[in-house]
């Protein structure tokens, strides 16, 4: 990977337009693959940021519908209920030997991932981050605002070459995030898990913020916390539950998951690259998950 690699992000929502914005405006090539009229907008017009942590800036950032030549490396930042379809946007042929870098939850994608792509080339990550696309960005730049006062990364190199995942991270890191590689990939993924799947199933099953949820709904919080764990710890990530209710605790009240935004929004949940994940791993590992798979089932029971 070179100095300054050339990546392609597909998918440019919140995550994948705030990623690709900070990477272009610290001098890298990127392309953004996308929806043709989407990609037709970002080509002309640009991406455009608000940003507390970064200030308000403008990036310039090539664009098309499919991937046409080699990149060094393919974030993939679309949600999960879309990923089928928008891997169809990179065919392997052309993307041969680059790195693919997952930012997605749930912990089911780098299975699907390794099955179309090079297994030793997909390098599954986590984004801790808050970034929202305003509007369908159909005129004008594609505006990201870029809410939380950080942008954390964590990728995996469990079988992707060391040296480029660094080289990435390196990349990442330079542009503004905080990016580092991490040991474990099923550590790192389930690091995320146990912390989003509560939080995902309970604001969302009662439309509630978090403060409110916590403190309404708290004996369903510690039994979400205690199966999710267990879950966690079954398929060899350890994760302490007292240590995930403290952070629960310490959230900002107003704080509202992605999946209960996307149910406001009407638009399709993540519903079962979560709760239906969790339900899957629980019953590879007999581990009893009774208000995971009430919740699960009420969401579902409720059209989502």
């Amino acid at each position: 990977m070179t100095s300054k690699p050339t990546v392609a992000i597909l998918g440019p929502g919140g995550i994948g337009g705030l990623l690709a914005a900070l990477l272009s405006r610290s001098g890298h090539r990127v392309i953004c693959l996308a929806r043709e009229a989407t990609a037709h907008t970002l080509g002309s017009s640009g991406i455009e940021v608000r940003s507390g942590q970064f200030g308000d800036f403008r990036a310039t950032v090539e664009a098309d519908s499919e991937l046409r030549e080699p990149v060094d490396a393919c974030l993939i930042t679309v949600k999960h209920t879309a990923l089928d379809a928008a891997l169809t946007r990179v065919p392997p042929a052309t993307l041969g030997d680059a790195l693919i870098v997952p930012l997605l939850n749930g912990i089911e994608h780098p299975a699907t991932l390794r099955a179309r792509y090079q297994p030793n080339r997909v390098a599954p990550g986590v984004i801790r981050v808050e970034s929202t696309r305003l509007g369908p960005g159909t005129s004008g730049p594609l505006a990201i605002e870029h809410g939380s006062p950080f942008v954390e990364i964590d990728l995996a190199a469990d079988t992707a070459p060391r040296p480029r995942v660094e080289a990435l991270a390196d990349a990442l890191s330079a542009a503004g995030a905080t990016a580092r590689v991490v040991e474990d990939e099923t550590t790192a993924l389930w690091a995320k898990m146990a912390f989003l799947a509560p939080f995902a199933l309970l604001t969302t099953r009662y439309s509630l913020p978090l403060g409110e949820a916590r403190t309404r709904h708290r004996e369903e919080l510690e039994s979400l916390v205690a199966e999710t764990t267990a879950i966690s710890r079954a398929c060899g990530a350890p994760v302490d539950p007292a240590q995930a209710l403290a952070r629960y605790d310490a959230f900002p009240p107003a704080a509202k998951s992605s999946m209960q935004r996307d149910a406001e929004a009407g638009h399709l949940l993540e519903l079962d690259a979560i709760g239906g994940a969790l339900l899957r791993a629980a019953d590879r590992h007999g581990v009893p998950v009774p208000v995971t798979a009430r919740l699960v089932r009420e969401l579902r029971a409720a059209g989502h």
